[in-house]
């Protein structure tokens, strides 16, 4: 009884993949067409971290706007932060800052994040916002 199921199963696997060689090989491949299609936007790799940190002290303040925090992709507000580069804005975020526009307290208010978690959710908002 197991030898006539394995024969059974072997066989439809085989049939299967005999079936599907010839609905590919049936198929003429199209020619290559003459110009080139644009070359797909790169794939960038999710900033798991950065979304994680985000989420679980970031958004406190910056999904709502809270004390002039910007909102990722509001690109108006994030533009001109994100033209002094990311030393500028890693530092303001780790050490705090407070501007013209409100006040970013020392790594969210959240002590215990490193500098590396720090810089994953300015990097992760940054993202969003360009």
């Amino acid at each position: 009884m197991k030898k006539t199921s394995l024969v059974l199963a072997v066989s439809l696997a085989a049939f299967l993949l005999s079936a599907c060689g010839k609905e590919e090989s049936a198929a003429p491949e199209a020619p290559a067409p003459e110009a080139a299609a644009p070359a797909p936007a790169p794939v960038v790799a999710e900033n798991v971290l950065g979304k994680s940190i985000f989420n679980k002290t970031c958004a406190l303040c910056h999904a709502a706007g809270v004390a002039g925090a910007p909102k990722p992709g509001d690109t108006a507000d994030w533009g001109p932060r994100i033209a002094q580069g990311a030393d500028v804005l890693y530092k303001h975020a780790i050490e705090g800052f407070t501007g013209a526009k409100g006040m970013m307290p020392a790594r969210g208010g959240a002590a215990t994040l490193t500098d590396d978690e720090v810089k994953a959710a300015v990097d992760y908002m940054v993202d969003l916002s360009k």
